[in-house]
């Protein structure tokens, strides 16, 4: 288990829009994931758009991540995807997890654009917990402060360090 996090940093951007697609299977879990998400965005980027999607489940994050990036209408300048699949006693869960993460690489390479990915594959409920509801590995925090990372790397508003690049 990864005991690694990422350290919060501000984004003072008005004109910025991100995307959040959750699930709502497991929903005790999702849910946490979605507020932890949401509070942490308004904290850390209060002047950049949020918009949420709720889908029923893991399987249909990737297809509103993709409508989200190739709409006509405006698209957003990072996603962020959460969801919670359980293992059980079948391999289930693993080929929705393998799937999931293909398809959330695949719209973020295709769209240049990027997708936080915190659709979590995990043992049992107790990982869950530890996850969703903690506070020291919450990965509804963890997604938002990528989300924010990404948006200051690809529109920055100060001037980029001597030895880094902007694409």
């Amino acid at each position: 288990m990864s005991t690694e996090t990422l350290p919060a940093v501000k984004n003072e951007q008005r004109d910025r829009r991100i995307v959040v697609v959750a699930a709502t299977y497991n929903e005790k879990y999702t849910s946490a994931l979605l507020e932890n998400c949401l509070e942490e965005l308004a904290r850390l980027a209060p002047g950049v758009q949020v918009d949420v999607v709720r889908v029923p489940g893991a399987f249909e994050v990737p297809v509103m991540v993709r409508r989200a990036l190739f709409s006509a209408e405006a698209r957003p300048d990072a996603v962020i995807a959460l969801g919670v699949i359980l293992r059980g006693s079948t391999a289930h869960a693993d080929l929705i997890g393998t799937a999931i993460t293909q398809e959330l690489l695949r719209a973020a390479c295709d769209s240049l654009t990027p997708v936080i990915h915190e659709v979590l594959l995990l043992n049992d409920a107790q990982q869950a917990e530890v996850r969703c509801l903690g506070t020291e590995l919450n990965r509804g925090i963890e997604s938002a402060r990528a989300a924010v990372a990404m948006l200051n790397l690809i529109h920055p508003t100060a001037p980029q360090a001597a030895n880094s690049q902007h694409f």
